[in-house]
């Protein structure tokens, strides 16, 4: 559900004004609706109006434009918006990526915050450049399978090295159907693994 609010206002311009005040967006975004009159004044409801999917495009385009970097960008949703998937591809795919995905990262991010702060829901927003996460997403599931099956032969944990929320949830979810062994999540912030462990009769 995107953001809305109610309040009073003595006149339609005094209403637009507080609800750019409330919700922290500009006028052009924000559908006011009248609900009736009050003695105190005009009983107002504002609400978010715009398409998620196509704003975080938007964002995107206004990134890589200010960059001067020429772009394809693909931009899904699923689930009535409850998530949003963006796959851009250029002639600067590295560049974007940057060392060991961090700058993707960082604008997948900035696209989360951008499109929080329309909607009260948790949407789950991804995005994809020049199929790094895919790729990614491959290698580690070839890693899990590996460890996974080392682990259940030794009953030895393993501790994997450090991954972001990506990376771990990859790995999470390759193993989470496997009978003989368990992950779980051991640190903080950029010190965080996962660890695989052998199931016992307790963790059954």
């Amino acid at each position: 559900m995107q953001k809305k609010v109610e309040f009073i206002a003595k006149t339609l311009e005094e209403a637009q004004a507080i609800a750019v005040e409330k919700l922290h967006i500009s006028s052009d975004k924000i559908f006011v609706n009248v609900l009736g009159e009050l003695p105190e004044g005009l009983n107002c409801e504002a609400v978010v109006d715009i398409n998620l999917t196509l704003e975080g495009k938007k964002y995107l385009e206004g990134i890589l434009k200010s960059m001067n970097i020429g772009y394809q960008i693909e931009a899904r949703s699923i689930n009535n918006e409850s998530e949003i998937h963006y796959i851009v591809d250029s002639y600067e795919n590295s560049l974007l990526i940057g060392i060991k995905g961090k700058t993707l990262e960082a604008i997948q991010m900035l696209l989360r915050s951008l499109i929080s702060s329309y909607t009260k829901d948790h949407i789950i927003v991804t995005l994809d450049i020049g199929g790094y996460r895919a790729n990614r997403a491959r290698q580690l599931e070839i890693l899990a399978t590996k460890t996974a099956k080392e682990v259940a032969k030794t009953k030895v944990e393993v501790k994997l090295p450090h991954m972001n929320s990506f990376e771990r949830r990859v790995i999470h979810e390759k193993l989470s159907d496997w009978h003989d062994v368990y992950t779980e999540s051991e640190g903080e912030g950029e010190e965080r693994a996962i660890v695989i462990k052998p199931k016992n009769n307790e963790n059954k």
